[in-house]
């Protein structure tokens, strides 16, 4: 019989206690470790505290989609990014992960954590595979949220309708509607599926699109999903639906906002050797 000594015992206890976030019972397990944990919170509380990057009334801010497993686009995205002005905050729309894995998610976040802005994210269809919105709740937060910055309002919202059955519950349109309640302030809707795509939730179109018409000072609608720039009006309304590239198309948007309800896009095409 070997004997254990007690030093052996307390250097196992060690190992046990102190380096168990290094172990995974499971690749599709939801524990957000270190610092990739509730990151939604963390960049806006970033957000409010920065000074503004853009001057005026004008808002500036970064627009890609679906960064999924395009892990060196990321890191030469961030480059680019940095490399821009008077740019607030970089918006991702949605699509971070391929396979609905949190650990997908934390390495995504190791690239994106080197932007010298704040990074903020919608869930995609993709980051729901899975146990992927338990995933995506760890490590980043609600589903739907909103936030005000520059005099702007920013609506956030789950439109992932194929991925619950198209139940007639995503996108939530009573939320939706209450977020838009206050027509006061300049607004921007940003989602992943876009309304007139065929994994939202079709019977909640009509209602989806009424609701954001209504609102007087909305500016525009962004999305991604198709991994391509659009740019159209599909609802007969005043309201602009875009949606943007993936990144691996080596392109993204800047969007700057101002006034009523005034906006412009820049499109930076940085090349995969940029």
């Amino acid at each position: 019989m070997k004997l254990v000594t007690h030093r052996g015992v307390s250097a196992a206890l060690l190992l046990l206690t102190t380096g168990c976030h290094l172990l995974e019972f499971s690749p599709s397990q939801v524990a957000a470790t270190g610092g990739a944990r509730q990151l939604t919170a963390q960049n806006l509380a970033r957000l409010r505290q920065q000074p503004r990057a853009a001057g005026g009334d004008t808002v500036r801010f970064v627009f890609i989609g679906d960064t999924q497993r395009f892990y060196d686009e990321t890191a030469e995205f961030v480059r680019s990014v940095n490399r821009q002005r008077g740019i607030d905050f970089v918006l991702i729309g949605g699509d971070i992960s391929d396979f609905g894995l949190g650990r997908e998610m934390q390495w995504m976040h190791a690239r994106l954590r080197r932007l010298q802005m704040p990074y903020l994210t919608v869930i995609g269809n993709h980051d729901q595979v899975g146990n992927g919105r338990a995933a995506y709740q760890a490590v980043f937060g609600p589903l739907n949220y909103s936030f005000e910055y520059g005099g702007t309002r920013f609506v956030l919202i789950d439109t992932n309708g194929r991925e619950v059955g198209c139940n007639g519950t995503v996108p939530d349109l009573g939320w939706l509607r209450r977020e838009l309640a206050d027509t006061t302030r300049r607004t921007v809707v940003a989602c992943h599926v876009p309304p007139n795509d065929n994994d939202f939730d079709q019977q909640l179109t009509p209602a989806y699109a009424a609701a954001l018409a209504r609102h007087p000072r909305l500016v525009l609608h962004l999305a991604a999903h198709v991994h391509r720039y659009t740019a159209k009006h599909p609802f007969h309304d005043a309201v602009p639906y875009i949606t943007t590239y993936s990144l691996q198309k080596h392109r993204y948007h800047i969007v700057s906002v101002w006034g009523r309800r005034e906006f412009r896009l820049e499109t930076v095409d940085y090349g995969p050797a940029s």
